[in-house]
């Protein structure tokens, strides 16, 4: 008679929690679907990567991503995950320079579905000009995960002498949005099917670097940038406002929605400008470089709007103004409209 703890059943064609295990499977994972796919980073797949030495200040970030679906229109986690890291660094004026990956499995999720996501990994990864340079892999039990987490962290370079921030807004400064707004939110309620709610639209989600770094070449003197994503225009606004000590006027026509995005809001009782997006952002520069500076982004997104300008020192609030003159506050809300959007 043996006793003893049961070995790991081979892989069926999903994930077994013998891949987090760090033996043959998790070996085999690595070496047969992870790395052939993401590629080897230089030195060899090790759990610290060495970056060659940068010139000048860098920029760091991290986020984790926990959406659901894990696909949707217009992209999946995979995507998401390294546009929104290499979105995060935009932010501050900076180049993507490197990423890491952590993957957190739940046991049974299709080995396909995992290949998809990897595959859509390296495909955005390419797409922005940077490598996914370390990693690690860990699994859950069943019913612990959505089928997949996934955690990041970014390393830019700012080859730039502006202090990008709430502390450079000025009064009068004027506020543009690269793009009409709230397309991820809604895709991605419509992707569950639990309200029996369909739309045309993909997500908006897309890297923005190239967008931040075509204004730096321009010359413009960029005060603040903010991507739009959870809680959307209403609370990138708000914390901008607060944080700089500054009102802020929003003129509510001026602000681009699509059609089918008004709609589902409308229907369901959301608010279209605190719905998330992935692909575009907020910029706040002086008045006389906002013409210049829509040029620029409507070469990328033809919906790029001016929507609102700085006002004086205040008590930090976001003002709406309709078509008829009368203002409200614009409320960025006390939760999130939808859950794992991001």
């Amino acid at each position: 008679m043996t006793s003893g703890c049961p070995l790991p059943t081979e892989p069926s064609g999903t994930i077994q929690l013998g891949h987090g295990g760090g033996g043959r499977l998790c070996r085999q994972l690595l070496e047969t679907l992870i790395l052939p796919i993401l590629g080897t980073p230089a030195g060899g797949a090790q759990d610290a990567a060495l970056l060659p030495a940068q010139a000048g200040p860098l920029a760091f970030t991290t986020d984790s991503y926990v959406v659901r679906p894990l696909e949707f229109p217009g992209g999946d986690i995979g995507s998401l995950a390294v546009y929104g890291t290499v979105n995060d660094l935009a932010m501050v004026g900076a180049q993507p320079l490197a990423l890491s990956l952590g993957l957190i499995l739940e046991e049974g999720l299709p080995l396909a579905t995992l290949e998809r996501v990897l595959r859509s990994v390296r495909a955005a990864a390419e797409r922005c000009g940077v490598a996914v340079v370390t990693g690690d892999t860990k699994v859950v039990e069943r019913g612990k995960a959505d089928g997949m987490f996934l955690n990041t962290a970014g390393i830019g370079r700012l080859a730039h002498n502006l202090a990008i921030g709430p502390a450079a807004i000025r009064p009068g400064d004027a506020l543009l949005v690269s793009g009409d707004l709230g397309r991820h939110g809604v895709a991605i309620l419509a992707a569950r099917h639990e309200l029996g709610f369909s739309s045309p639209l993909p997500s908006d989600l897309a890297p923005l670097h190239e967008d931040v770094q075509a204004l730096l070449a321009a010359g413009l003197d960029l005060h603040g940038l903010r991507d739009l994503t959870r809680g959307g225009l209403a609370a990138a606004l708000d914390e901008l406002a607060a944080a700089a000590g500054l009102d802020m006027l929003v003129l509510e026509e001026a602000v681009p929605v699509a059609a089918a995005v008004r709609g589902a809001c409308d229907l369901l009782g959301l608010e279209p400008l605190a719905m998330a997006n992935e692909g575009r952002f907020l910029v706040t520069l002086p008045d006389s470089q906002a013409e210049a500076a829509l040029a620029l982004l409507r070469r990328l997104q033809p919906t790029a709007k001016r929507i609102g300008q700085v006002e004086g020192p205040g008590r930090g609030q976001v003002r709406l103004e309709n078509a008829l003159g009368v203002r409200r506050r614009l409320d960025p809300g006390r939760g999130e409209q939808l859950p794992r959007i991001c």
